[in-house]
């Protein structure tokens, strides 16, 4: 457990049974990019109970604050690295170090299962966290699109780790 001013970062529990507060949170923290992104965001189409059963296929970390849920990530482990997806932090505690210390939660994970890296995809509109993640030591390693579309739509970003 990582221990910051009343926040704590942990693995789910096995007994985790607060998929709407996990949602709600999932939800606030991609709402702004409602209008920005192109397709729009996978996060206005999850369920509690696809969180569920995304949970029970891959590592999920949770940051409690006083009780309330304020951030989480899951990690989908595949054969050479962990894929990064949902990272979500409460808009109001968003760039005080929450995201960093969920991937570093990630890259440990990764690193006990002696994988030698991370993957993750970010919207082509999102720059500024393609700036955050290249802070974070990842690389872009290519450019896809969404089904329908004729332009690159995502950008994939690796980081290797040492």
């Amino acid at each position: 457990m990582d221990q910051g001013i009343g926040i704590s970062i942990t693995g789910l529990p096995a007994d985790f049974d607060r998929w709407d507060d996990l949602l709600a949170l999932i939800r606030r923290a991609f709402a702004y990019m409602a209008g920005v992104i192109d397709p729009p965001s996978s996060a206005h189409l999850l369920t509690a109970e696809a969180l569920a059963a995304k949970a029970s296929r891959e590592t999920a970390f949770l940051v409690v604050e006083n009780g309330r849920i304020v951030g989480c990530v899951f990690a989908l482990e595949r054969s050479r690295d962990f894929y990064v997806g949902k990272l979500a932090v409460e808009p109001r505690l968003q760039g005080q170090g929450i995201g960093t210390r969920l991937m570093r939660a990630v890259e440990d994970l990764a690193r006990e299962r002696g994988m030698d890296a991370i993957e993750l995809q970010t919207r082509i509109e999102l720059t500024s966290n393609h700036a955050a993640f290249a802070q974070l030591g990842f690389r872009e390693t290519e450019r896809t699109s969404h089904a329908g579309y004729d332009r690159p739509t995502s950008i994939t970003m690796r980081k290797v780790l040492s």
